[in-house]
């Protein structure tokens, strides 16, 4: 029997036919591997565009009976997304729950190709392949040493132990916040460590040009929240992208 990223055995069947994905970045994952084995997914669920499969609400508030209903053969989901209370009534319901857990960049290539694997049955696709080539360099160049926002009022950043944190450190940017003792701390804007960079994803908040660089000194970058913080196709992008846009960002 198969074991996910907590370690818990998954009763998967030989062949999986029907999918629920409670994470977008797995739904992407899913979809561009096997198109049409996906029978549900989360409203946040946005990759494809044009996934048609039934919607189970959010990663914080599933609807059970719905997905119950759906009955897949397993459900994809995340420790850090979705709540341990629906996970555990998803399990209480006689369903196969996977879950992943990646904090680094290198975890969440491993992870994917466990998941699709194990427990969706696929063969190793080929986007899978090229992401771990795209990321399989160090950055070479110089570093710089950033804040990075995930919400405000109140205003919250990334902190420690995080993928989005590893992706970046592998970019050349340092967050300034990785030694905090929470992974998503509060901060207070006059009391930030030293740093010559701000970067603002555009979620879980929308961060925009328009709306956050302005209440920062140093400078500023807005970003796609999908390259900076999923795991899945869009890490074969996510490299270049987020290097040309980081890289225009002025130095102080």
């Amino acid at each position: 029997m198969p074991v996910d990223d907590l370690g818990e055995r998954v009763d998967v069947p030989a062949v999986v036919r029907r999918v629920v994905s409670l994470v977008p970045s797995l739904t992407e994952s899913v979809a561009a591997t096997a198109p049409g084995l996906l029978v549900g997914a989360t409203d946040w669920c946005s990759r494809p565009a044009d996934l048609a499969v039934t919607r189970v609400r959010g990663t914080k508030n599933p609807d059970i009976a719905a997905i119950v209903a759906l009955a897949p053969d397993v459900v994809c989901a995340n420790a850090e997304e979705n709540r341990q209370p629906d996970l555990d009534a998803l399990r209480a319901a006689g369903l196969a729950v996977w879950v992943t857990a990646p904090t680094t960049v290198p975890a969440a290539l491993r992870s994917l190709d466990r998941l699709l694997r194990l427990a969706c049955r696929l063969p190793r696709p080929s986007w899978l392949e090229t992401a771990e080539r795209v990321w399989a360099a160090p950055s070479d160049g110089p570093r710089r040493r950033a804040v990075v926002p995930i919400w405000r009022r109140p205003w919250m950043a990334l902190g420690r132990d995080t993928f989005a944190g590893d992706l970046l450190a592998r970019l050349g940017v340092d967050n300034a916040l990785a030694g905090a003792d929470e992974r998503y701390p509060r901060v207070d804007l006059d009391t930030l460590p030293a740093h010559d960079l701000v970067v603002l994803p555009d979620e879980p908040y929308a961060f925009s040009p328009s709306d956050g660089p302005e209440a920062f000194v140093a400078p500023a970058v807005c970003v796609s929240g999908r390259l900076l913080t999923w795991y899945g196709p869009s890490l074969v992008e996510a490299r270049a992208e987020l290097s040309t846009a980081l890289a225009a960002a002025p130095r102080p």
